[in-house]
C-alpha cells in the first residue's frame, strides 16, 4: 500500500477532511452508548438477564472496559505512534462488537461490551493527541471547537438511529452497524492520515514513568480535586444514561418519542459548551464551575422534594423543566473540570490525561452504577444522584482551590 498522502493542515486553515476524520474517530464512543439506548430492554430480555435493571450493565461494562484502556493507550501512543495505537484500539473495538452481535447469552454480551470499551479508549485519546500534534494554542482550540460541533450531533441523533434499526430488524444490527463504521473509520485513517508523532518525539513506554506521572497527578490538590470531581459529575450522567430508557419509555410511556426527549436534553449540553466558550474568558473556569455547581445542587434539591410530593412520578413536563437546566449546568462543568484538572500537568500531559481519564471513569462507575441499579419505577434515584454529585463536587472543588491557593501563597 502506498504511504498515505498527508492532509495539509495548518493553524490558520485546518482542513475540513481532518476535522471530519477526528470528529468521526472521537464519536465512536458516543455512538457505542447512545445508539443502543432504545434497545437495552429488548436485548436484556432476549438474552435472559436476571433482573430488569441488569440492562444497565450493558453501559457499565463499556465504561468499565474504557477505564484501563485509557490508562494504557495514552502512554502507548506516545511510544509507538498515534497510528499504531489507533489501529490496535479500533481492532479490539471491532472484535468486541462482533462478540455482541453474535452473543447468545447476556454474559457474552457484557464481555463483548467490556472489550469494545477497552478498544474505544484508543480513538478517544488518540484523536485528541492528533489535534495536539498538528496544532497549538488558538489553532488547537479552533479545531476542537469544530470537532465539538460535529460531536454534539451524535447524542442528539444516535437514539433515533437505534430506534429506527429496531423498527426494521434485530438489535444485533446496531452492533453490526458499529463494526461497519469502525472499519470505515480505520480505512479512511489508514489511507489519508499520516503519523503525526515523529520518532524523535516518542517516549519509551515505561511502567515506572507512568507510575511517577500518576503519583504526581494524585499529589497535586488541584488536579486530584477536579479529577475526582469530574468522576462525581460524570457518575450522575452515567446514572441518567443507564435509566433513561426505563424512565422515558416505561415509566412515562414515551415509546418512539424517547429519542426526541433524549436529543432535547443532549442539546442542552451542546448549548452549555457554546455558552461556556463565550463566558470562560471573562469569568474564568473556577467561578463558572462554582456557579454551575450551586445551580445544579439547588435545583436538584428542589426537584427531589417536588418529585417526592408526587410519589416519585412528577408529570413529564415538570421533570423536563428540571432536567434541561440541570443538563445545561452539567455541560458547563464537563469542560471546565477537565481543563482545571489538567492545568498544572502540562509537563506530563499524556500520562496525566490517561490517569485522570481512568480515575474519573472509576469514580463515575462507583457512583452512577448503584444509583442506576436503585431505580424503582420512580425518578427519585435519578434526582438523588444529581443532588449527590452536585454537593460532592462542590466540597471537592472548594477543598482543591483552597489547597492550591495555600500552595501559591508564600509562607
Amino acid at each position: 500500500m502506498d504511504a498515505p498522502q498527508p492532509l495539509e493542515i495548518s493553524p490558520s486553515a485546518p482542513r475540513v477532511e481532518f476535522i471530519a476524520l477526528v470528529a468521526l474517530t472521537t464519536s465512536l464512543v458516543a455512538m457505542s452508548i447512545d445508539t443502543m439506548l432504545p434497545a437495552l430492554g429488548v436485548m436484556a430480555s432476549e438474552l435472559g438477564a436476571a433482573s430488569p435493571n441488569d440492562r444497565q450493565l450493558v453501559l457499565s461494562a463499556f465504561f468499565g472496559g474504557m477505564m484501563p484502556g485509557q490508562m494504557l493507550c495514552g502512554p502507548a501512543s506516545d511510544s509507538i505512534g498515534r497510528r499504531r495505537a489507533l489501529f490496535f484500539g479500533i481492532g479490539l473495538f471491532v472484535i468486541g462488537n462482533l462478540m455482541c452481535a453474535l452473543a447468545q447469552s447476556f454474559a457474552v454480551l457484557l464481555a463483548g461490551r467490556a472489550l469494545s470499551g477497552f478498544g474505544a479508549a484508543s480513538p478517544r485519546i488518540v484523536s485528541i493527541a492528533l489535534v495536539r500534534d498538528a496544532h497549538a494554542g488558538r489553532g488547537m482550540a479552533r479545531v476542537m471547537s469544530f470537532v465539538s460541533t460535529v460531536f454534539i450531533l451524535v447524542p442528539v441523533l444516535a437514539p433515533s438511529i437505534g430506534q429506527g434499526v429496531l423498527a426494521i430488524g434485530s438489535w444485533r444490527l446496531i452492533f453490526w452497524g458499529l463494526v461497519v463504521i469502525a472499519v470505515g473509520n480505520l480505512v479512511w485513517f489508514a489511507l489519508r492520515q499520516p503519523e503525526t508523532l515523529p520518532e524523535s518525539r516518542r517516549v519509551t513506554f515505561s511502567l515506572r514513568n507512568v507510575a511517577r506521572g500518576a503519583a504526581e497527578t494524585f499529589r497535586h490538590p488541584l488536579t486530584f480535586g477536579y479529577m475526582v470531581g469530574t468522576g462525581v459529575v460524570f457518575g450522575a450522567f452515567i446514572n441518567y444514561l443507564s435509566t433513561a430508557q426505563q424512565i422515558f419509555q416505561e415509566q412515562y410511556g414515551a415509546g418512539k418519542l424517547f429519542p426526541v426527549y433524549f436529543g432535547l436534553l443532549a442539546s442542552g449540553i451542546g448549548v452549555a459548551s457554546f455558552v461556556n466558550g463565550r463566558l470562560v474568558m471573562r469569568f474564568g473556569m473556577r467561578q463558572l464551575s462554582r456557579i454551575a455547581l450551586l445551580g445544579a445542587s439547588s435545583l436538584s434539591l428542589l426537584a427531589f422534594l417536588t418529585a417526592w410530593l408526587w410519589g416519585g412520578h412528577p408529570p413529564l413536563p415538570v421533570l423536563m423543566a428540571y432536567l434541561i437546566p440541570c443538563f445545561f449546568f452539567n455541560g458547563i462543568l464537563f469542560g471546565n473540570f477537565n481543563a482545571r484538572a489538567m492545568e498544572p500537568m502540562g509537563h506530563i500531559a499524556g500520562v496525566a490525561a490517561a490517569v485522570t481519564g481512568s480515575v474519573s471513569t472509576l469514580v463515575a462507575l462507583a457512583i452512577g452504577t448503584p444509583f442506576g441499579l436503585a431505580y424503582d419505577g420512580t425518578v427519585l434515584p435519578l434526582i438523588a444522584g444529581y443532588l449527590t454529585s452536585g454537593v460532592l463536587g462542590l466540597v471537592l472543588t472548594t477543598w482543591a482551590e483552597r489547597k492550591n491557593d495555600a500552595l501559591a501563597t508564600p509562607a
